[in-house]
């Protein structure tokens, strides 16, 4: 366990519900504090969690935030509060109903969370991400999405489908926004170090790459109400952890750039090492020329997305 290690969790839905039982069963931090306008849900919860962390002999502490104050302290805050995604919503019909969730929340909570690292997980994650910056008052490196290893882990997936083995070998990298838009790159994923490109057909790299951009909207159609929560509040927990253990670890996160990759005023997905900071490192990939016109048509999907909320009048200061 990290000791003396605080995480906030913003929303108790079932994102939020279930990065708080990972974090409590896998011992990651000493103490989780969950926030959410349902209190007594809110309550439940951590209630149930913390027998939770008691069967597991992880002994984590679990509870309620009664005042946006109790959130002082927290080394990390996971943000999930807001819309969820319904069947046939685009992520863009969540723009300003969830931009303002960020800005009510935030208003509350920001004078206590300036020390901490704060992890997005609403959707439109990339446009909810720069929102969170412009209403945090935090530095940009400090606000990181949730997404990356998210589709990532997703493209591995079906990677292990095509193939049948390797599963704990498979590497599977995208980059871009987290959207219809985003970039998967088989170039940069392998199994055991061996490019994928050298393993599978044309076709059948295609209709992974096809399967990895539709994989929210897939499981939203099966499910018919909700969207998918196991595998992004896993792979919120995973930079939670590399956060907390100030790892230097290099993932796929959604964050602000800066003049990296040519962009400035823009949240895009790419390399990033985390340390207890937030962001030490924006890493940027030698891309071909046809892996960067890609990257630029998701990077100017999310640049759309800023562009309506500022149209909207969302953000006080005109665009820079």
């Amino acid at each position: 366990m990290n000791k003396n290690k605080r995480v906030g969790i913003i929303g108790a839905g079932h994102v939020g519900s279930t990065v708080a039982f990972i974090l409590a069963t896998q011992g990651i931090c000493q103490e989780i504090i969950i926030k959410d306008l349902n209190l007594d849900t809110a309550r439940g919860i951590a209630l149930d969690m913390g027998h939770a962390a008691s069967a597991t002999k992880t002994h984590t502490i679990v509870r309620v935030a009664n005042e946006p104050s109790d959130l002082r302290g927290c080394d990390v805050v996971v943000f999930c509060a807001g819309s969820p995604r319904q069947p046939g919503m685009s992520r863009d019909d969540l723009l300003l109903a969830n931009a303002k969730v960020i800005r009510t929340v935030l208003s509350e909570v920001k004078p206590y969370i300036q020390e901490s690292v704060l992890v997005m997980v609403s959707n439109p994650l990339d446009a909810m991400v720069y929102t969170a910056i412009k209403e945090s008052g935090l530095s940009p490196l400090q606000v990181l999405g949730m997404a990356g290893i998210l589709d990532s882990a997703r493209m591995a997936s079906f990677i292990f489908e095509k193939l049948g083995y390797g599963s704990d070998q498979i590497v599977a990298s995208v980059m871009g926004g987290h959207g219809d838009d985003m970039v998967p790159l088989p170039r940069y994923s392998n199994v055991a170090g061996v490019p994928i490109t050298e393993l599978l057909e044309p076709q059948e790299i295609e209709e992974i790459i096809h399967r990895t951009r539709n994989a929210g909207a897939e499981i939203v159609g099966y499910l018919k109400k909700g969207s998918a929560y196991f595998a992004p509040a896993k792979s919120t927990a995973i930079m939670v952890e590399a956060i907390l253990k100030n790892s230097h670890q290099v993932f796929p996160c959604s964050v602000l750039l800066q003049g990296e990759y040519g962009y400035s005023d823009v949240v895009g997905g790419v390399p990033v090492k985390l340390g207890s900071r937030g962001v030490c490192e924006i890493i940027e990939l030698e891309l071909l020329h046809e892996e960067r016109e890609r990257f630029d048509q998701s990077i100017q999907s999310v640049k759309s997305l800023i562009d309506a909320l500022y149209h909207h009048a969302f953000f006080v200061s005109s665009r820079p």
